[in-house]
This record gives C-alpha cells, structure tokens and sequence, in this order.
C-alpha cells in the first residue's frame, strides 16, 4: 500500500513539475529518457524500501534510504529527480507524527543526499546486515 503511494506521489509530481517538460522541450533533456529513468527509479526506491521492510534490521534505515537513491541516481537525471521526490515526500508525509523526530528526518535526508550524490550506500550499512541487501 505504501509503494502505491509513494507511485502516486510520483506521479503528481511529475504532473506538477514543467521544469522537466521545459528542458526537454529546449533541447537540455531528452523528454523520452528522462521519463523512463524517473519511472525507472521509482522502481529502485520502491525496491529499497521493501527490501528494508523485509530485512527489518536494527539501524539499516539509513543504509537503505541511500541505496534507494543511489541506484535511482544512477538511472539519469530522470532518476536523480524521481528519488529526490520521494524522499522529501516520505519525509513530508512522516512529519512530526512518526514520532521519530527532527534529527532523526534530517539523518534520513543526508543518506539520501548521500546516495543520490554517488556516495557508497555501506557507508551507512549496519554490520550484521545479511549480505542478500
């Protein structure tokens, strides 16, 4: 259910977004390829999350919001946007009601920044995280 969400966030988004439409319209992003790599990576952070939640390993949050966005990173500018998206939506809609915090919300944007940056994700990796994530 809540990767349904979070497609549905991306896809809003992406609807209220024209920057993206505007370059490609210019010439700066090939419209087609930017398109397929935010869809593409919504898919990554989509991954990234159910792995987390099948993992359901102490500390690995962190490790697993950097993956999501360094593999989505890596399909393009279209990916690059599509994680960043996400995360601040996540972020967002977490708010103050997860309980979780300030400083916990802010930990979670820097391994996002981080992977979507190229940063390696096992920066951030627990040890005793089973090898499979």
């Amino acid at each position: 259910m809540k990767l349904s969400i979070c497609i549905l966030v991306f896809s809003m988004a992406l609807c209220a977004n024209a920057q993206w439409y505007h370059d490609a319209w210019s010439g700066v992003v090939d419209a087609g390829r930017f398109v397929k790599g935010a869809a593409q990576g919504t898919w990554d952070m989509g991954r990234a999350y159910m792995d987390m939640r099948d993992a359901n390993y102490r500390n690995s949050d962190k490790y697993f919001h950097a993956r999501g966005n360094y593999d989505a990173a890596q399909r393009g500018p279209g990916g690059r946007w599509a994680a960043e998206v996400i995360s601040d939506a996540r972020e967002f809609a977490q708010g103050g009601s997860s309980g979780r915090g300030v400083e916990d919300s802010m930990a979670d944007q820097e391994a996002n920044r981080w992977g979507r940056g190229g940063g390696d994700p096992n920066h951030y990796r627990p040890a005793g995280l089973p090898e499979k994530y």
